[in-house]
């Protein structure tokens, strides 16, 4: 007797298919079971040109493995455009279970010099593209009563980096945005979780390599590969993670983290209340302790990855 798959005759949507993280989602989805759409609008890092070619080469991989999968090159950056993805999924397999939110673009500058092109592109495609697509399957999720979205945040969001204010801000709020889409539907049985994904692709290509030390971290980063990311989006875009909701997990090569959501650290009470004087000369320097570090992903994840 064939042992069936964790996703068995699920239809899930991948966005930003055609290559990298996205790519290796997919082709675990379809080995599981899944019948795929595979997005991919075959864009440049920084999002320019358009080629069939990326998503439907995912999708000639996935239909070789016996699986079926169609190709599909609308952009998720408009509300119209992803709505045709959702409905390429109902056109070409009848329904729709899970939407897995991959597609991104990068365009890194230092804060003062960033460019307001340069914030609403990589805002419209993480952080609109997420809504977008999500918001396309909600109602058919909602009327089933059964649906998964799992959505790619960031560390560059969650804990911070340099030159990345557009990527952080989209990554964060795909966060809040994941929080709220469980919230609103959980009475509906549909599910929504966020990853933050190490791994060695073309969106972290550029990272310098002119000395050794640099060499050396970015060969330590190449461990961390696209294919480590899959296993967890197939978790939970299957039914037996139905107690998984609402939760930010982020996987770097070996290890897979839950990563915590902010919550009160400390607290200061005056009952006659505040003025401006007191907040400096009593609460701040009673909070000062338990401030947060101007951290960046790097010094929270120190060590090299396992």
């Amino acid at each position: 007797m064939t042992q069936l798959g964790l996703v068995q005759n699920k239809v899930v949507v991948v966005t930003g298919a055609g290559g990298g993280i996205g790519r290796e989602i997919a082709l675990a989805m379809a080995r599981e079971g899944a019948r795929v759409v595979v997005n991919d609008i075959g864009a440049s890092v920084s999002g320019e040109g358009h080629s069939e070619g990326p998503a439907q080469q995912v999708a000639n991989e996935i239909g070789a493995l016996g699986a079926q999968a169609v190709a599909n090159t609308d952009s998720v950056a408009e509300a119209a455009s992803a709505a045709r993805i959702v409905q390429c999924a109902l056109d070409q397999f009848g329904r729709i279970d899970a939407v897995v939110n991959n597609a991104g673009i990068l365009r890194d500058r230092f804060f003062h010099k960033m460019s307001v092109d340069e914030w609403d592109a990589v805002i419209k495609v993480h952080l609109y593209g997420a809504y977008h697509v999500s918001r396309a399957a909600a109602p058919h999720f909602k009327e089933q009563e059964s649906g998964c979205y799992i959505h790619m945040t960031s560390t560059s969001g969650l804990v911070g980096n340099f030159g990345q204010a557009n990527y952080a801000a989209a990554k964060l709020g795909i966060a809040a945005l994941s929080k709220s889409i469980a919230l609103d539907m959980q009475k509906f049985n549909v599910r929504s979780n966020c990853i933050s994904p190490f791994a060695w692709s073309r969106m972290i290509g550029s990272i310098p390599t002119d000395t050794p030390e640099q060499q050396a971290r970015v060969e330590r980063i190449k461990q961390m590969t696209p294919a480590k990311i899959a296993p967890l989006a197939v978790a939970l875009a299957s039914d037996a993670s139905q107690e998984t909701n609402g939760q930010i997990f982020a996987v770097r090569n070996n290890e897979i983290f839950l990563m915590s959501q902010p919550r009160p650290v400390r607290s200061v009470h005056r009952g006659e209340g505040w003025t401006p004087q007191d907040v400096l000369s009593h609460a701040l320097p009673a909070l000062q302790s338990s401030y947060f570090g101007l951290d960046r992903s790097a010094d929270v994840f120190s060590w090299d990855p396992i």
